[in-house]
């Protein structure tokens, strides 16, 4: 059976600014239980708070972590119970050549080795770049995974996977079991962010997606909206249970 749905709070991040307990109480009454957090590090006491208040659960947290102090990162992250660390961003310069890419892949490979003495397992998300990005033929997100450490997951942000020329289901294939997380969201595959839409409602082959990797946590996503952004969550959320039941 899948994993409980999950969504990026980065999606409501508007709201988060303005009343966060309040946010957090429109995504539970939505029907999700686990969320994706973001910019929490400074912030833990009250995310613990909200998040208690509003039944929610954080099993994964987004953090850059190159060049931060990654001590601090991780305990805030096992305060507020997130079990896998995500580094959202890595800067796309970095992302042209096969020493540049390799030496991520050891940087984060190190980091994870650290965090996993405590308990807490590292990841990456994509955007395009990393796949538009060619070494040798391939793109530079499968030269990344193939230098990895067993201990950094992936989590394939699958429309950035599309816009960025790679089916998302076959990459899916070709990655395997190292997908542990997958930011599911929907629109026409282009890089104008208010284009997103509620998952189902767009041109992604969301369910070629999730048969593609069963193992992967499922979290919606909209980086931006033309529109009501809770009722986009609402709609991804009732078509997800369809598919996924």
């Amino acid at each position: 059976m899948p994993k409980p749905l999950s969504v990026q709070l980065y999606t409501v991040r508007h709201a988060i600014a303005d009343d966060l307990p309040g946010a957090l109480r429109r995504v539970a009454d939505i029907g999700f239980t686990n969320v994706e957090l973001f910019g929490y590090v400074d912030r833990v006491p009250e995310y613990r708070d909200a998040l208690a208040a509003a039944g929610l659960t954080a099993p994964s947290g987004h953090a850059r972590l190159l060049g931060q102090d990654v001590d601090q990162i991780i305990d805030a992250s096992l305060v507020l119970g997130v079990q896998t660390l995500i580094d959202p961003h890595i800067d796309d310069a970095r992302w042209t050549t096969r020493d540049d890419v390799e030496a991520i892949a050891h940087e984060l490979s190190a980091i994870a080795a650290r965090a996993a003495d405590r308990g807490l397992a590292i990841g990456y998300h994509n955007h395009a770049f990393e796949l538009e990005n060619r070494i040798d033929g391939a793109p530079a997100l499968e030269v990344f995974a193939n230098a990895l450490s067993d201990a950094v997951v992936l989590e394939l942000d699958t429309y950035w996977c599309e816009v960025g020329g790679e089916s998302a289901p076959a990459i899916l294939g070709r990655l395997g079991d190292r997908v542990q997380f997958l930011h599911v969201k929907d629109g026409p595959k282009t890089k104008v962010d208010t284009e997103q839409t509620a998952v189902g409602s767009g041109s992604m082959p969301i369910q070629a997606i999730l048969d593609a990797a069963p193992q992967a946590q499922r979290v919606v996503e909209l980086d931006d909206h033309d529109g009501d952004v809770f009722q986009a969550l609402t709609d991804s959320y009732s078509f997800l249970q369809k598919v996924s039941a």
